[in-house]
């Protein structure tokens, strides 16, 4: 089965599931697996990623309504032909619309599948997988999922005290980090302040954070890998009270790979929530294959 991916959690699903070798499209931003790199570009986004956090947000409109910021190349996914399509219609920022993508295969006249996938928590996340297993045959999607949840009930008992915790997924304006992104912070042993599961969040301000007064932050801009979101630190750092916050004072604000383990909802939100029960326990028990590029935040 010839698959288009249109969303790199998407991408992260089919790998999980064994069948990467059937990608025949991706977007410009699925960027794990490394084999996929060789698989064709179908997507584009017009909006300069070297903006800064306030100026990537007025171009994509502030609040999540920026789907003619991407690009679809309609030619090459006609060109493929693939038999199965897979989306999202959760957020119009993180990638292609469902709505996008089904009026091109209804033009194009191409006859793909297309599945939209719009998960708000880790069991709908799981529940993805399960969907998508059963469309492309994986006759062991089961095990595979039960695998994964069985590292999360793993770690229920590695954090003997549940300190709070505030997860930013947009620098500026702040953005708390929602969905399954509370389910990760409690599933690692901490409580999640200034949202809850499978919620759509919005911006707040800045006072709020202030207010939560935070035992750690993790600092998981949506789309920024680790080095770029250290380049712009500065702009909470530079906020009246960032020193007065109790997580900044213990040193526990931690700089986190939020394109690989939080903001997407695919199998790798396991590997952060090991990642956040290492931090919380100061310990680095992670059972994830991939890289650790998280950084505890020095201000150096």
């Amino acid at each position: 089965m010839k698959i288009v991916s249109l969303l790199p959690a998407a991408t992260d699903i089919v790998h999980v599931l064994g069948r990467s070798a059937d990608l025949v499209g991706r977007t410009h931003e699925c960027d794990w697996p490394e084999e996929v790199s060789s698989v064709p570009v179908v997507t584009a986004s017009g909006v300069d990623n070297s903006l800064s956090s306030r100026e990537i947000s007025a171009a994509v409109g502030g609040a999540h309504h920026g789907s003619s910021i991407y690009g679809l190349d309609t030619d090459l996914l006609a060109t493929q032909a693939p038999d199965l399509v897979l989306t999202q219609d959760l957020c119009d920022v993180c990638a292609l619309s469902y709505k996008q993508v089904a009026e091109a295969v209804r033009i194009l006249d191409v006859g793909p599948r297309v599945i939209s996938l719009e998960p708000r928590t880790i069991a709908e996340i799981l529940t993805c997988i399960q969907q998508v297993g059963e469309v492309l045959g994986v006759q062991d999607t089961e095990a595979r999922i039960q695998a994964l949840r069985s590292r999360l009930e793993h770690l229920h008992n590695r954090v003997k005290t549940r300190p709070t915790v505030v997860a930013i997924e947009w620098l500026d304006p702040i953005w708390p980090a929602g969905h399954w992104v509370p389910e990760q912070i409690a599933h690692a042993g901490g409580t999640a302040l200034l949202a809850t599961a499978g919620e759509h969040t919005k911006p707040i301000e800045w006072q709020a954070v202030l207010d939560a007064r935070p035992d750690v932050l993790l600092i998981l801009p949506c789309g920024f890998p680790p080095e770029r979101t250290r380049a712009e630190m500065h702009v909470l750092t530079e906020r009246p009270g960032w020193a007065q916050i109790p997580a900044v004072q213990r040193n526990a604000v931690w700089i986190l790979d939020g394109p690989a383990y939080f903001n997407r909802p695919g199998p790798r939100v396991v590997d952060g929530a090991e990642m956040i029960a290492d931090i919380l326990t100061g310990t680095n028990n992670s059972r994830s294959k991939a890289p650790n590029k998280n950084c505890r935040w020095s201000g150096a």
